[in-house]
C-alpha cells in the first residue's frame, strides 16, 4: 500500500502541548498489546460482572411462544401466507419481533376471530359517531369506487370526494380516521378544520398492480395502524424482478416511515428458494405516538444488554455479524461509542427484539470471528452514543529507545514524560483512526461530500479501492469501471456486510442522487453521522493547531471558555459556554484548560477572534459557507457540541517489562533496549483518544 502522505502530512502538523524530549517505541504490534475497556456512568469497567449483570437462564421470562395465553392477533399484522401443514412466523399485535409459531389451522382460526372481532369494532364506531344517513352513504361510495377499480375504469377529473360532516371531538376524530382506513383500506381521509373528507386511496390502488387486493389492503391496514414494533408480510415470491418493484414502491412512496427486507421462506426447499418481503416501521419513527402506546401498554420492546469482547475487528463487521447470527438489523444495535479494530476492544451494547436466551444460544458460533459476549441481561432500553464515562486502556510500547542524538538514560526519559503529561495533559485532538489512517479515502471526505448532498460522489469515495489486490478491492474497482451494483455483489464476499448492504440497494434504486440516498439508508443512523462527524473532526483538529499556534496557551479576549469543570464534552449546553472579555484577559481570570472550540454544527457559536474568522475561512474554502448542518434526505442534523482544546489522563501508571517473560524490572535496575517494553496504563473521559495521549508522551507520530 503506498504511504498516506495527505493523513501524514495532517497529523505531522499537529501541536505539542509540553516540553520533554519524548522517546521512540511501537505501538501496537499485535492486538493484545492495546486492550480498551469502556468505563460506564457509575465508573465501572465493563468487563467485570456483578450479581446482577450475571445471565441467569432461570431469571429469563419464557419466549412469546411458551407463554400459556397467546397474544391477541390483529388482522393488520398477519402475513399473507397459505401453507397447510407447516409452522409458519406470524406478527402479532403489540409483539416484539421474536419468533411466535403456531399450526396453520390454529392461525387460520385467529386471523377469522380476528376479522370478527374488527368488523365488529368498526360497526360500534360508525354507528356511534355517525348518522344511519351519512354511514348509508359511505358504505356507497366506497362500493362505487371499489367497482370502478375492478372496471379498470380510468377516474376522468379529479378524485370523488365524500364528506363524513364536521366531528368537533378530537379523539372521536381519531378514532374514526383509523376505522374508516381500516374497514376501506382503498380509502384515504382527511382534515379539514373538524370535517373529515374521504378520497380513493391512489396508492393502494398502485400497488394493486403489483401485489394481490387482499395483500395491498393488508399491508394499507398495517401502515395506518402503526402499532410499534409490528411487522407486516407479503405473500413469498420466486420473482427477483417483481420483488425489487414491491420494494421500489413501498421505499418510493413510505421509505421515510418504514423499511423493507427479503427473507428467505422457512422449511422452504433450498432448491427452489421462496422470499417473502417483510416490512417494519423505522427505529424511532412512531415512538411517541399517543395511540401506539395506549394500544400496547402490556408489551415493552425486548432489550437485552450485553458486553461485546473483540478481538483485531472493525466494530461495524462486528455488529453486522451478530445481526445477521441474530436475525436482525444493524439499526437495532446500540452502543456507547466506538473502538478500535487492532486491539482487543470490551464495550457496553443493547440489541432490541432479542431475548437474553436467544444471544446466550449463539456464543459458540461468535468464537469463531474472535468475538466474546459477556454480562448479558435485560434493561429498559437502548444505549446513545456517548453514554460512557471513558475508557480504560492497558497498552504495550514495544521497540523502545531514545530520540536521535539523545545521550540520557531512556528509562529518565520516559519518567520524565509521563509526569509531565500527567500535570500538564494533552491536546485534545481526535485520533486518527477517526479518519481511517492508511486508506486513500478518509472518513472525513465522504462526511464533506455528504454535507454537500453529493450522494453519488459520497457512494464512489465510499466504494474506492485500495492498491492491493485481494476480492474486496477487485470488486470495488469492478464498480467504479461500470456501476453495476449487481456484478459487485457477486464479486464482493459475503463478510463485508456493510459493503453489500449499499450495493444491494443500489441493484435495487439505481445509480442516481435518489438511488444513492436509498443506499445511504442500508445503513444504520449512527454510521451515516459518523462520516459527517468525520469532518468535523477534521475541521477541529485543524481549529486546535491553528489556535495554539497564534495565542499559544493564553486566554484571550473573544475565546470560549467551559465553566463547569466536570462536564461532559459532547453534552456541554451554550449556556455554560462564556465568551472571554477585555476585562478577562487583563485579570487572567480563565485557564487555557478551560478553553473550548466549536465542533461544527447548527447550534454553536463561534470565538470572536481569529480563530472564528478561520472557521469562516475554511468553510468557504470546502464549500460549506451557506451549509446549515442538516442533511434532509438522510435525515441527518448535526447540532455540533464544544471541546475543550486540553485533556488529562487519569489513574496513570507504567512498568518496564521484559519481552521474553514478561516480568516486571525492579527500580533501578539497568534497561536493555532490546528487549524491554513499557506497559502503560491510564483512563481517559469519552471522546478522547490514547494514541493521542502516547503522541504527547512520546512525541512520536505512529
Amino acid at each position: 500500500m503506498e504511504e498516506d502522505t495527505d493523513f501524514r502530512i495532517r497529523f505531522n502538523s499537529l501541536c505539542f502541548i509540553t516540553d520533554h524530549v519524548g522517546f521512540h517505541g511501537t505501538i501496537k504490534s499485535s492486538p493484545s498489546d492495546f486492550v480498551v475497556i469502556e468505563i460506564d456512568e457509575q465508573g465501572q469497567l465493563v468487563n467485570k460482572a456483578s450479581d446482577e449483570h450475571v445471565y441467569k437462564v432461570h431469571k429469563v421470562l419464557p419466549e412469546p411462544n411458551n407463554l400459556a395465553k397467546k397474544p391477541k392477533l390483529d388482522l393488520q399484522n398477519v402475513s399473507f401466507e397459505e401453507r397447510s401443514n407447516q409452522e409458519v412466523k406470524t406478527s402479532a399485535g403489540c409483539s416484539d419481533d421474536d419468533q411466535n409459531y403456531e399450526p396453520a389451522s390454529e392461525k387460520a382460526d385467529t386471523i377469522k376471530d380476528g376479522i370478527l372481532r374488527g368488523e365488529k369494532e368498526h360497526l360500534d364506531v360508525f354507528g356511534s359517531l355517525l348518522d344511519e344517513k351519512t354511514n348509508e352513504l359511505l358504505n356507497q361510495y366506497a362500493g362505487d369506487i371499489k367497482e370502478k377499480w375492478n372496471s379498470k375504469t380510468e377516474l376522468i377529473g379529479p378524485s370523488p370526494e365524500f364528506s363524513l360532516g364536521r366531528i368537533l371531538d378530537k379523539n372521536q376524530r381519531a378514532t374514526l380516521h383509523s376505522a374508516v382506513r381500516q374497514k376501506f383500506p382503498f380509502l384515504i381521509t382527511v382534515g379539514k378544520n373538524s370535517e373529515i373528507v374521504v378520497k380513493p386511496n391512489l396508492e393502494c390502488k398502485e400497488l394493486c398492480h403489483l401485489v394481490s387486493e387482499e395483500e395491498a389492503f393488508g399491508f394499507f391496514k398495517y401502515l395506518d395502524a402503526r402499532k410499534e414494533n409490528s411487522k407486516f408480510t407479503f405473500k413469498s415470491d420466486t420473482d427477483k424482478e417483481h420483488r425489487k418493484a414491491v420494494h421500489h414502491f413501498v421505499n418510493k412512496k413510505f421509505g421515510n416511515l418504514v423499511e423493507t427486507k427479503s427473507f428467505p421462506e422457512l422449511n422452504y426447499g433450498a432448491d427452489n428458494p421462496n422470499v417473502v418481503i417483510t416490512v417494519r416501521f423505522r427505529e424511532k419513527a412512531h415512538k411517541h405516538k399517543k395511540r401506539s402506546l395506549h394500544e400496547c401498554p402490556e408489551r415493552k420492546v425486548i432489550h437485552t444488554a450485553f458486553t461485546l469482547r473483540k478481538e483485531n475487528l472493525e466494530m461495524f463487521e462486528a455488529v453486522g455479524f451478530l445481526a445477521i447470527k441474530l436475525g436482525v438489523i444493524p439499526s437495532d444495535f446500540s452502543y456507547a461509542g466506538l473502538k478500535d479494530k487492532k486491539a482487543i476492544t470490551y464495550q457496553a451494547m443493547v440489541v432490541r427484539k432479542v431475548t437474553p436466551e436467544r444471544l446466550k444460544n449463539i456464543e459458540k458460533e461468535l468464537e469463531k470471528k474472535r468475538m466474546n459476549i459477556l454480562n448479558i441481561r435485560s434493561v429498559d432500553d437502548s444505549l446513545r452514543l456517548g453514554q460512557l464515562k471513558g475508557n480504560h486502556f492497558d497498552i504495550v510500547i514495544r521497540n523502545l529507545k531514545n530520540q536521535i542524538n539523545d545521550s540520557t538514560s531512556l528509562r529518565e526519559r520516559i519518567l520524565e514524560a509521563i509526569e509531565n503529561v500527567k500535570n500538564k495533559g494533552f491536546v485534545n485532538y481526535y485520533g486518527p483512526q477517526r479518519f481511517g489512517m492508511g486508506r486513500k479515502v478518509h472518513t472525513d471526505q465522504i462526511g464533506l461530500a455528504l454535507l454537500k448532498s453529493e450522494m453519488v460522489k459520497a457512494v464512489k469515495l465510499f466504494l474506492t479501492p485500495e492498491d492491493s489486490d485481494d476480492p474486496v478491492n477487485r470488486a470495488k474497482k469492478y464498480f467504479l469501471q461500470t456501476d453495476d451494483a449487481k456484478g459487485t455483489l457477486s464479486l464482493m464476499p459475503e463478510f463485508k456486510v456493510r459493503e453489500r448492504a449499499l450495493l444491494e440497494s443500489l441493484h435495487r434504486f439505481g445509480m442516481t442522487e435518489e438511488g444513492c440516498v436509498q443506499a445511504w439508508f442500508s445503513f444504520p443512523h449512527s454510521m451515516r453521522i459518523f462520516y459527517v462527524h468525520a469532518y468535523s473532526s477534521k475541521i477541529w483538529n485543524e481549529a486546535a493547531s491553528y489556535r495554539l499556534a497564534t495565542y499559544g496557551s493564553r486566554v484571550v479576549e473573544g475565546d470560549l471558555v467551559c465553566l463547569e469543570e466536570d462536564v461532559d464534552d459532547e453534552h456541554l449546553p451554550s449556556s455554560k459556554v462564556h465568551l472571554v472579555t477585555e476585562e478577562d484577559e487583563s485579570a487572567n481570570t480563565y485557564a487555557i484548560h478551560q478553553v473550548v472550540l466549536p465542533v461544527l454544527g447548527y447550534n454553536i457559536q463561534y470565538p470572536k477572534n481569529k480563530v472564528g474568522q478561520w472557521y469562516q475561512e475554511v468553510l468557504s474554502r470546502d464549500g460549506l459557507q451557506t451549509c446549515r448542518f442538516k442533511i434532509p434526505p438522510l435525515k441527518l442534523n448535526v447540532p455540533g457540541c464544544y471541546r475543550k482544546i486540553l485533556k488529562h489522563p487519569h489513574n496513570l501508571s507504567y512498568q518496564l517489562i521484559e519481552d521474553a517473560d514478561i516480568d516486571v524490572k525492579k527500580d533501578g535496575s539497568h534497561i536493555d533496549e532490546a528487549t524491554v517494553s513499557l506497559l502503560i496504563s491510564f483512563d481517559l473521559d469519552a471522546s478522547c483518544y490514547a494514541t493521542v495521549c502516547l503522541r504527547e508522551i512520546m512525541k512520536h507520530d505512529f
